[in-house]
């Protein structure tokens, strides 16, 4: 576990941890670290709902997909991010979502009822762990409302734009990359991909902004 100290680190969930105490932590929390392939499913819709996910390395994708087979994409984790959280705290009886390897890539998985529940030892950092958690999820609740805000808009004109200004922000400056090509941002923003393609070379002939693959620029 020593060699994942660095990511660790950087995720929230392990926020004002001690690094003398985060290698103790893992092993009170029962932590185990897999490795995945490219586009293999580390948690599958319908699996139990009990594990908090910590992207070590890579990325992943979180979708849904409905009866018919649309998807939809909820989120893209980075590494350091956590996944899974929200619907293992709520202890509910399954995933409602499949998360997805986008690269190669390695994820920690920590029962979240280990983290929840103090253990026998009394570990001293727990009360701190529970804190951090509940502020990612106060924090992931945001995002989530920023995603509404975006596929409520009417159009895919305004779906796009109002998702490249929230990257603009996000990324300080017009100029930036999104973590999605052409058919992964049409699932997210629940749109058809060949609407959004129109849309896009709209936009650009417009002079409103700049697109080439997964670098935008507003201009």
């Amino acid at each position: 576990m020593k060699k994942y100290l660095e990511v660790l680190r950087e995720c929230t969930l392990f926020n004002m941890i001690k690094e003398e105490d985060l290698l103790k932590m893992l092993g009170c929390l029962g932590a185990k670290v897999e490795s995945f392939d490219k586009k293999f499913t580390i948690i599958n819709e319908g699996s139990q709902a009990k594990y908090v996910g910590i992207l070590l390395s890579g990325s992943a994708q979180v979708s849904m997909i409905d009866y018919y087979g649309n998807r939809s994409i909820i989120s893209h984790v980075e590494r350091t991010e956590m996944f899974g959280e929200a619907f293992a705290c709520a202890e509910i009886a399954s995933v409602p979502v499949t998360v997805t390897a986008n690269e190669p890539s390695e994820v920690m998985l920590i029962d979240c009822s280990h983290i929840l529940h103090t253990c026998k030892n009394n570990c001293g950092f727990h009360q701190q762990l529970i804190y951090n958690l509940m502020k990612d999820l106060a924090t992931k609740t945001l995002t989530f409302h920023q995603k509404l805000e975006i596929v409520s808009k009417r159009t895919t004109r305004d779906k796009l734009l109002t998702y490249l200004s929230h990257q603009a922000k996000k990324a300080h400056s017009a100029s930036f990359e999104i973590p999605f090509d052409r058919q992964e941002l049409a699932d997210y923003l629940e749109v058809e991909r060949s609407g959004l393609s129109v849309e896009i070379g709209k936009l650009k002939s417009e002079g409103v902004l700049f697109a080439d693959k997964k670098h935008f620029e507003l201009l």
